[in-house]
This record gives C-alpha cells, sequence and structure tokens, in this order.
C-alpha cells in the first residue's frame, strides 16, 4: 500500500496538458521569485459534445462553446520572521477547479488546505429508450428501432479536501500529517446479463421453447456515490547516520450504492439475431435481481523505514511495514438475503506483512555493490462459506477461495569502472512465490490446471560508457525464466464434486507422447493461466546521448524484448513481444530561438491460442512525431508553437486451429476476421505572450484537433452493437475541433 499523499491536484498529472492545450496556465514568472498575480479571460472550443468527446474527457470543456477563465496567486513573506503565506486558486470557473492555501515559518512549521475538482466524461453517447438508468433502480424499455431513443452521456466528478501539516522539532525530528476527504459521484458504463444454462431449462426454471427469448444482455449504468476518507501521520528522526521514518495510513471507503435493484424488466427483449421475442419468465426475474456494487471497506497500515550510514560509502535501508484490511459490510442491509446460514457479512480480511533490507556499498573506489531482499506475505483470513451455487435449484455449491500468497525477491549488483571510461554491471534477481494452498471447496470451473509454487532467476548484464565529452551511453541485456517449484493440480471431474483439486498423479494415467509435458495434466486445448506457466524473457535495452555543442543535443533509445510462456497446452498465451525506438532533439537556433522534436516508433505483439478452435494474435503497432518552437520576436512578445502528430493500429490476426470445422474455416475466409482499429490524433497548437508593462501581460492560445478512432466494438461500417433493448452506444469515428483562449494577467 502506498503511503504517500495522492492529491487531486492536476496541474501535477498527464490531464494538465488536456487543459493547457486550450488555455494555457498562469502566465509565468520571469522573476526568480513567485509574484502574486490574478489571471482572468475566456476559452472558446468549437463543435458540439459530440465533435469534442475525446478531447474533453478530462479538461471539463464537454457541455458548452465559451467558458471563463479565472486564476490568482497571493504570495506574502516576511523575511523578518521566516513566515510564508501563500493562497492559489486555478480554473476556478471550470469543472476541473483547484484551490490551495499554505502558511508555514521556515524550518519550524507547516499547514496547508488543498481543494481540487475532477471530471472525467465517457466519450460515447448512448441511446436508449430506458429511464432512470444512472440510478440504483433503472427501468428498461424496448425501442422499436434502433437510434430512436434518447440520448444520454455518463460522468463522474469527483471532490477532494485535504488539509495537511508539519512541524520540525530542534531540526533532528519532524512531524507530518494530512486528512483527506474524497467525493466521486455520477456513472460510468456498466451492464447486466444472463442465458438460460441447461441446469436451468431442465430444473424447469427457464423454457425450452424457441418461441421465448432465452439470452438477454442490458446496458445498465453503474450509479457512483462514494467517499475515501485518507489519514496519514508520520514521524521522521534523525541523528548522526541513522535517519527513521514510522507512521500510520488509513484509508476509509464508504459506498453509497450497494446494489443496481431493476425497477422494470421488459416482456419482449431481443434474441441474438436482434428480432423481438417474449423473455422467457425465468430469464426476466433473474435480470431483476439485484446486482451487487464494491462494498464498503477500510486498511489500516503501520510502517517503519529508513537508512543507516556504516561509512561515508556503505549505506543500509530497511522498511517494515503491517496492514489489515477489512471488509465486513451487512449482506441484508445492502439487498442481499440469501446468504449462507448464520453469515450476515463476508467478514473479509487480508493481513499483509512487507520486510525490506538493503545495502548499498563502494568498498574500492571503482567497486560499487548493491543487494537487497524483499518479503511480502498475504494472509486471507476471510471465513471460508458456499456462496456460489451451480443450477436451479441449487445441484452444486463452491465456496470462496483464500487468497494467501507469499513473494520473496532478491537482488545482488555490482558495478566495476574500466580503463578507456567503460563501466560494467553485473545483477543477478531472483523471486519465490507461494500462492497458497488452494481450498477443495473452491471453484475452479473451466481452468485446467493451478500451481502452488514458482520461482524465478534471472541476470542482467550492462556496459556504459563516456565515449567523449559530448557522448555517453548504455546497453544492457536481461534474462530471466520462471518455472514451477510444484506438480500442476488439476480440477476433479464434476462427478467427483465441483472445484476439488487433486495432484498430478494418477497411476492409472499413460502420459501422452512428445511433445507432450507434465504427465497426464496435458490438454492441448486446455485452459492455464499463464502467471503459472514456464516463462522465459529476453530484453535489450539502448541508450545514446550526444551534445556536440551548446546548440545541439540528440538522444536515441531503443528497447525490445520476448516473453515465450510453456504449459501442459498448445493453447493459451504463447509469446509476447515488444521493441520501441525513439530520438529526440534540441537545437538552439539563437539566442532568441530554439527549437525541440522528438519521433518514436513501438510494436506489442501478443501470440495465443483459443480453447474454442483459433488462434489469434495480437499487433499493436505505434507511431508518434512532435515538433516545437520557442522563441522571442520582440522584447515583449514571445511565442510557442506545438505540433503533435499520433498514429496507433490494433491488428487481430486470426487463423483456424487444425480440428476447426469446415463451416468455421470457410466463415473466416469469407469475412476475414476482425477488422483493425486505428486511433490517430493530429494537434496544433500556438501560444503568444505579450508584456504590456512589467506588472501585466496577456496570452493568446489558438489550436486544432483532430482524431479518428474506429473501434468496431461498437460501431463499424454503420452497423451498431445493440443490447436486447436496441440500445446503442456510439461515438464520432471522425472529430474535429478548434480551440483557442485569451487571458490578462496582473502582478504585483
Amino acid at each position: 500500500m502506498k503511503t504517500s499523499e495522492q492529491r487531486l491536484r492536476f496541474s501535477h498529472t498527464a490531464i494538465a496538458l488536456a487543459v493547457l492545450s486550450v488555455i494555457g496556465q498562469v502566465q509565468a514568472q520571469e522573476a526568480s521569485a513567485p509574484q502574486s498575480s490574478v489571471t482572468v479571460g475566456g476559452a472558446y472550443v468549437s463543435g458540439d459534445p459530440e465533435d469534442r468527446a475525446r478531447f474533453s474527457i478530462y479538461n471539463g470543456l464537454r457541455e458548452d462553446n465559451g467558458y471563463g477563465l479565472l486564476d490568482f496567486l497571493y504570495i506574502n513573506r516576511d523575511a523578518a520572521s521566516g513566515r510564508w503565506t501563500s493562497i492559489e486558486g486555478r480554473n476556478l470557473f471550470l469543472d476541473t477547479r483547484e484551490f490551495n492555501a499554505t502558511t508555514r515559518k521556515l524550518g519550524d512549521w507547516k499547514v496547508s488546505l488543498d481543494y481540487g475538482e475532477i471530471v472525467r466524461y465517457s466519450p460515447y453517447t448512448i441511446n436508449t429508450g430506458g429511464s432512470g438508468l444512472t440510478s440504483t433502480t433503472p427501468s428498461f424499455s424496448r425501442l422499436a428501432t434502433p437510434r430512436t431513443g434518447e440520448n444520454i452521456s455518463l460522468d463522474t466528478k469527483r471532490k477532494a479536501v485535504s488539509l495537511g501539516g508539519a512541524a520540525w522539532f530542534g531540526g533532528a525530528m519532524q512531524f507530518e500529517a494530512n486528512l483527506k476527504s474524497e467525493e466521486k459521484e455520477g456513472a460510468r458504463m456498466f451492464g447486466r446479463g444472463f442465458a438460460c444454462s441447461a441446469s436451468w431449462v431442465s430444473a424447469g426454471t427457464c423454457a425450452a421453447t424457441a418461441t421465448q427469448a432465452q439470452w438477454a444482455l442490458l446496458f445498465s449504468p453503474e450509479p457512483v456515490d462514494s467517499t475515501i476518507n485518507q489519514a496519514e501521520a508520520k514521524l521522521t528522526w534523525a541523528k548522526d547516520n541513522l535517519l527513521v521514518t514510522g507512521g500510520y495510513y488509513g484509508n476509509y471507503y464508504k459506498n453509497r450504492n450497494s446494489n443496481i435493484s431493476p425497477a422494470f424488466i421488459p416482456t419482449a427483449l431481443n434474441n441474438p439475431l436482434g428480432v423481438a421475442q417474449t423473455l422467457d419468465a425465468g430469464l426476466r426475474a433473474t435480470l431483476a435481481l439485484p446486482l451487487a456494487l464494491p462494498p464498503d471497506s477500510q486498511s489500516h497500515q503501520f510502517y517503519v523505514n529508513g537508512n543507516y550510514r556504516f561509512t561515508p560509502t556503505t549505506v543500509m535501508t530497511f522498511k517494515y511495514a503491517y496492514t489489515k484490511a477489512t471488509q465486513d459490510e451487512d449482506f441484508a442491509s445492502a439487498g442481499f438475503t440469501a446468504a449462507p446460514s448464520g453469515r450476515s457479512n463476508a467478514g473479509a480480511e487480508m493481513d499483509t506483512t512487507l520486510a525490506q533490507l538493503g545495502i548499498t556499498a563502494r568498498p574500492m573506489p571503482k567497486l560499487t555493490l548493491l543487494a537487497n531482499v524483499r518479503y511480502e506475505d498475504k494472509k486471507d483470513k476471510t471465513p471460508v462459506d458456499n456462496y456460489n451455487v451451480e443450477g436451479n435449484p441449487a445441484t452444486t455449491t463452491f465456496t470462496n477461495s483464500p487468497a494467501d500468497k507469499k513473494r520473496i525477491t532478491g537482488k545482488i549488483e555490482g558495478g566495476y569502472a574500466l580503463a578507456d571510461g567503460y563501466r560494467a554491471v553485473l545483477a543477478f534477481d531472483w523471486e519465490d512465490v507461494n500462492h497458497g494452498e488452494f481450498t477443495p471447496t473452491s471453484s475452479v470451473a473451466g481452468l485446467s490446471g493451478l500451481r502452488e509454487k514458482t520461482s524465478e532467476t534471472g541476470y542482467r548484464v550492462e556496459l556504459r560508457r563516456a565515449v567523449a565529452e559530448d557522448i555517453t551511453g548504455f546497453i544492457s541485456y536481461t534474462y530471466s525464466k520462471r518455472e514451477g517449484d510444484s506438480p500442476w493440480l488439476k480440477p476433479l471431474s464434476l462427478s467427483q464434486g465441483r472445484g476439488v483439486i487433486e495432484a498430478n498423479d494418477d497411476p492409472a494415467c499413460v502420459p501422452p507422447p512428445a511433445p507432450a509435458i507434465n504427465n497426464c495434466i496435458y490438454n492441448r486445448t486446455g485452459i492455464f493461466p499463464f502467471v503459472f506457466e514456464d516463462r522465459k524473457r529476453d530484453k535489450v535495452k539502448f541508450l545514446a546521448s550526444w551534445v556536440p555543442n551548446d546548440q545541439w543535443s540528440v538522444q536515441l533509445y531503443g528497447e525490445g524484448g520476448k516473453d515465450k510462456y510453456s504449459g501442459p497446452t498448445e493453447h493459451g498465451l504463447r509469446e509476447t513481444r515488444m521493441n520501441i525506438f525513439s530520438v529526440d532533439a534540441a537545437y538552439r537556433v539563437s539566442d532568441n530561438w530554439s527549437l525541440t522534436g522528438y519521433a518514436s516508433k513501438g510494436k506489442q505483439e501478443g501470440k495465443s491460442g483459443h480453447s474454442t478452435g483459433y488462434d489469434g494474435d495480437v499487433e499493436d503497432s505505434s507511431t508518434a512525431f512532435g515538433l516545437g518552437l520557442k522563441g522571442r520576436a520582440s522584447d515583449q512578445l514571445q511565442i510557442v508553437a506545438d505540433f503533435t502528430y499520433l498514429n496507433e493500429d490494433l491488428k487481430y490476426k486470426q487463423e483456424m486451429d487444425q480440428n476447426a470445422s469446415a463451416a468455421n474455416i470457410a466463415f473466416l475466409a469469407t469475412y476475414g476476421g476482425l477488422p483493425d482499429v486505428t486511433y490517430r490524433l493530429l494537434r496544433f497548437k500556438l501560444t503568444g505572450d505579450y508584456a504590456l508593462d512589467a506588472k501585466s501581460s496577456i496570452r493568446g492560445v489558438i489550436g486544432v484537433d483532430r482524431s479518428k478512432f474506429n473501434e468496431w466494438t461498437w460501431e463499424w461500417n454503420g452497423n451498431s452493437f445493440l443490447y436486447s433493448d436496441n440500445t446503442t452506444v456510439t461515438a464520432k469515428e471522425y472529430q474535429n475541433i478548434v480551440f483557442g483562449g485569451l487571458t490578462y494577467t496582473y502582478r504585483w
């Protein structure tokens, strides 16, 4: 668990880039020390909300074309007393507003108050005939014709306030504390669906008739109304060669929405072919059942970390943390009354112990050494009970499965300075993971096998060199291998009891011939989780920097790697590959003008086989290019121009398995499989800052944002994905907008 404060201040995140691309940031200060200032102005974005759906996901510029802008900064410094007070507000007229007030006495104490808001708009437009879909009691209604209902859009808004403080005692001790509360409201993409199984039909719950719909899928957004409260306090003490920090971090999550309980399910919905049919009575009743939402939870962590310096060149680091996480929301109050007998809540509890020890040393001028070991033990103390059933009425029950896990990782690294400016690095690392004992009553339906223990060992070889005063770089090679430290375990057949796991040592088994492996658990099309499979990893990385003079600087970076998986199957994840190459350059044309540029190209691939008879290779390629120009056209005017281009292609390469049916082979040959997904972005922005006098200036921003995204999962060639009530989810493939802003800043 992270103990550091995660502030809701968008100016420190990638979210800021979207907003600043439109309106710019508060005028950068020319003076060496911050000045008080106020900035007022306005921004304009063309088009309608659907035109700027992707552009405005995080920046709050979705609903309107025009926006007011207001920022301010007040600073008061008293050099005599050492007291410094600052009050700052950003984007006060937008849904991404921020406020901060800080007062401090240097070297003595500090108190701060922060407030921030973030809005996240879904990039999709939903057309539906339902009502109250963003509530906990939605009503569904089938549209006679798709796209004839009401358009709705989803968003989530977060508001966070935090109070922090710090105090220093005699220079050797520091105390820090922070309280934060974050409210989150809105709705996000979600849904519900069900299909009548053979067991439901045999039990009479679903009717075995072709005249009634036996399957349904409904768009049902998740209503969001939650609070996260966080508290942290830590004490740091430093004396002589020892630095120690001890503290507490607590997290409290409260969800005011416990479930989604539909108020109305139509009597007729589409079948899988899009034709309206009377809904099976058992299916209709199932769709009306309450659907659970994330329950309340909390966690508490106590930790201590620090370092001790034995000598000027030998330092030991250490860390210990204990975390207890619990979830005990009452089932009945959350709307669920069919809990296991005698159980009113899950009583979930996870205890995590983390210990880490490391040391760095330089025993000789040319030699540096590093070693560390990390131990993590997760103990799941959640009671095991029969929460899951198969059949109706229930014919088979199975339980939750404890998630115990122990992980030990270690690393040893040495670096040695060679002749002619070379430096060699050799590192070894290892990892042992115990996934815990699998409970005999837990469900492993659909899986062909599991492992309790895995281990991984690897090494890294690196060579660095300052080739010349103006050229530096390194190249490294990394290799690792993961293997199972325990035999594969396999589920027993349904007749032996669902979920019971046995060792792979059946004496009656006749192992299959090579290349089948792992004895009798081998299954050519079996499903084995890749986190348990053997894996070999190879990776090469290099970096070169060239600075020939005070005008030029160029940096080259490249990385490539491959993971190869092997298990008792020919399907599943087999191999992944990645490579990326980039170049960054900067050129100072003159004292007043400079150019920057970058280009990168990368590819990620995943090769896998599906258990149902086909192989699928996924290839994701991306190309990015950017140019920047910054200069001072006059003593009063500064200009910044930025151009960005991004192209990403996601390809699905499908091939039929050797045992695929003739019909499936013909279908793939006729229709060619899944289409590619392409995302392209072109953005140009021009910013000008004009100084009116020593205290005031104006800033103008104008830009163009053009994007293309053909996400076939929702719509392709004019044909939309249809939910069972003819609800559609769409987004414009081409979105083009023009944006601009004008602000006035006064400083004092």
